[in-house]
């Protein structure tokens, strides 16, 4: 996890190498908490998820707060919540990626994903399936099975978009293609 990682002026986050961007999902609202020296965090903006994290970037950024990176490898306790008055979200937890040396015990922050103003019927089933092959290719490597992670999540992010629908209505945005970026 990471407070405000690089994102391009047009606010798509920037990619790492290897890393392919599944889908963004505008309309978000977004919050976190444990962020030192801001607390507990709560924004509106875009979530980008792809085959090694999900990026928040908040439309309006404010105190200190751009944007929050939680690599799904960290996530834990992730469960969707579907209440009968309010929207469906998604929430959980993630560990810091990073932990002092001096400090013993681990902090995780809970995160919660809402989805208020946008449909959230394609990034669930991604988000989801995402997490598991994460997990599957995470034991798998830790088994001492030499498989390529990087040539097996594209392949695994190819075949998830290759029967993709898409709901006109649905303000999500399904990369087909690695989007470029803006100059």
């Amino acid at each position: 996890m990471a407070l405000n990682p690089k994102v391009f002026p047009h606010g798509m986050p920037v990619p790492f190498l290897n890393e392919l961007f599944v889908l963004a999902n505008d309309g978000v609202d977004f919050e976190i908490d444990n962020i030192p020296s801001l607390g507990v965090v709560q924004a509106k903006g875009i979530i980008y998820l792809s085959n090694i994290r999900m990026v928040f970037v908040a439309k309006n950024p404010r105190d200190n707060f751009t944007a929050f990176d939680i690599p799904l490898l960290f996530v834990y306790g992730e469960i969707l919540n579907q209440p009968i008055f309010s929207c469906k979200n998604i929430s959980g937890y993630v560990n810091p990626v990073v932990v002092p040396a001096n400090e013993n015990n681990v902090i995780p922050h809970s995160f919660k994903i809402l989805f208020k103003e946008c449909d959230c019927e394609n990034f669930i089933p991604l988000f989801f399936n995402l997490i598991g092959k994460v997990r599957r290719r995470y034991r798998r490597s830790r088994a001492k099975a030499r498989v390529d992670p990087l040539q097996e999540a594209k392949a695994s992010v190819d075949e998830m978009t290759r029967y993709a629908y898409v709901d006109p209505n649905d303000p999500t945005s399904i990369f087909l293609q690695q989007p470029t970026p803006e100059p």
